[in-house]
């Protein structure tokens, strides 16, 4: 017999997860696929949007065929910065996605910064000039071939980040639409206001009408069609990767805060309907409220954490699988003084260099592909450490458990380390998929499968929490080499090397 369910979509930087989730919280199927990344210069990041599109609905009717479920809504969670160009009548994208780990248009946002833009643009969307965020990535697109520019005038073209692709697709190009925590991403978007600002349109030189309609996170984004999915389906909710894993936390009340660790880690705090105004370097943002509302959080990007990982398996082939790092790690009794920074698409937060390189100092005769591995893991734990401290100073997180999520989480090592940096607890849900998790719970949300957020996560299991057990002595001494270490990446930059 088929149970009430929803469908949640993950579209990830480096593949497609998709959940069907009932109204108990049980995961009655489940699918996943990688697909191709393209990097045909170096500081350059493409994905294939058709690729995408294609193994997102392959995996969605896999999860679907081993589910009995009566799906009432989709629910649609995505890599945020991303965008892509497309036709809007034949639906058929344009140019390849720009991905958020792209620097092609620093020199863009270099010149936009040397004219005096930056205060205006913090301003507005809480966003910093960088090529991080996605207009200045579409305006790169449009001047990349005339006749694009020409037709984006003319009305012909639709633009928008992965949400608004999938939506696009999924109802055969009948609803082109985002949510405030996709558009607050993209530089264009007053973040007070809640929509388009046309001076930021003119400034990047975007027509307004290829943009897609704001609505709300949990709202009406039209019907996924028959031909995509097998069955008529209404899509309830969407909302960035980021944005969706707080909620699928139960992060909606201000001070509470999660971190992810996919391809990046990211870390955000809920401040509720307070509008935050962080330090440079830490970013303001729109979050979602326990009804789907619009609300506000602080965030904090590591552009790579599980991606320093991929790359030493497909890189270097130090790894078979990224789930081997656990066993290096625990083969080790310290990291031999070997710190990684893998800066490998600039610092994030709260240094915000975008124009840094990764690093791995240390290095003896003695260092082992072990060691290679722990100082991954190790580098995550370190970033996450930085941005709680700027945040803690800016919005009192001090003591606070924090939630964790996403793929690099399954690692009882890497939790256990980082608890022992950090000095407090994490919380790990039994489900990392926490993303997809609150893809479903939107969706759940608007259709009536919970009657509110607080039923939700009711609904869902309780996980592992990892208490301290570090020393503060080897705390210290770890915190001082990995604070060397940025600080040689840090220092050849103001040397003017490469």
């Amino acid at each position: 017999m088929s149970v009430p369910a929803v469908l949640a979509l993950d579209q990830g930087t480096t593949g497609s997860t998709v959940l069907v989730v009932s109204a108990e919280g049980r995961i009655l199927g489940r699918a996943y696929s990688e697909f191709t990344q393209h990097f045909p210069v170096p500081g350059r990041v493409e994905h294939d949007a058709e690729e995408l599109w294609q193994a997102t609905v392959r995996v969605a009717r896999e999860a679907l065929a081993s589910a009995q479920a009566d799906v009432a809504a989709v629910g649609i969670a995505n890599q945020r910065e991303t965008v892509v160009v497309w036709d809007a009548e034949t639906l058929q994208p344009l140019h390849r996605a720009v991905v958020w780990q792209d620097r092609r248009t620093a020199g863009m946002c270099r010149e936009l910064k040397a004219a005096g833009w930056e205060d205006l643009v913090r301003r507005r969307t809480g966003l910093l000039l960088d090529p991080y965020f996605s207009g200045t990535k579409l305006r790169w697109i449009l001047d990349s071939d005339p006749s694009l520019a020409a037709r984006a005038e003319a009305g012909e073209l639709a633009a928008g980040t992965i949400d608004s692709w999938l939506v696009a697709r999924l109802t055969g190009g009948a609803v082109h639409a985002t949510d405030p925590t996709n558009a607050s991403r993209t530089l264009l978007f007053d973040l007070d206001a809640g929509q388009w600002d046309d001076e930021l349109l003119g400034l990047l030189g975007v027509p307004r009408r290829i943009l897609p309609e704001i609505r709300p996170s949990c709202g009406d984004f039209g019907t996924a069609a028959g031909s995509a999915l097998g069955l008529d389906v209404p899509v309830a909710a969407v909302a960035g990767d980021q944005q969706a894993a707080l909620f699928g936390h139960g992060c909606w009340a201000p001070g509470q805060g999660k971190c992810t660790y996919g391809t990046g880690a990211f870390l955000l705090l809920h401040t509720g309907s307070e509008r935050p105004s962080p330090r440079p370097g830490l970013l303001a943002t729109a979050a979602c409220g326990p009804a789907g509302e619009t609300a506000y959080a602080v965030e904090g990007s590591i552009f790579v954490a599980g991606a320093a990982l991929q790359w030493l398996r497909d890189g270097l082939g130090l790894l078979d699988e990224a789930a081997d790092s656990e066993t290096l790690a625990r083969s080790l009794e310290d990291n031999g003084g070997v710190y990684m920074v893998p800066a490998f698409a600039g610092l994030g937060a709260p240094h915000w260099r975008p124009e840094a390189r990764g690093a791995v100092v240390g290095l003896t005769r003695g260092t082992t592909r072990a060691h290679m591995a722990r100082a991954a893991l190790e580098a995550m734990a370190y970033g996450t450490r930085d941005l709680l401290e700027a945040m803690e100073q800016d919005a009192g997180l001090a003591g606070a458990a924090l939630c964790v999520d996403g793929g690099a989480a399954r690692n009882d090592w890497l939790m256990q380390f980082t608890a022992g940096i950090l000095d407090r607890p994490l919380r790990r849900p039994p489900v990392v998929e926490t993303t997809a998790m609150g893809a479903a719970g939107l969706a759940g949300v608007a259709a009536g499968l919970w009657s509110s957020a607080e039923e939700f996560a009711e609904s869902c299991a309780p996980g592992r929490t990892f208490a301290p057990a570090m020393a503060s002595r080897e705390r210290e001494s770890l915190l001082a080499g990995w604070s060397a270490a940025v600080r040689s990446v840090l220092a050849s930059l103001d040397a003017g090397k490469p």
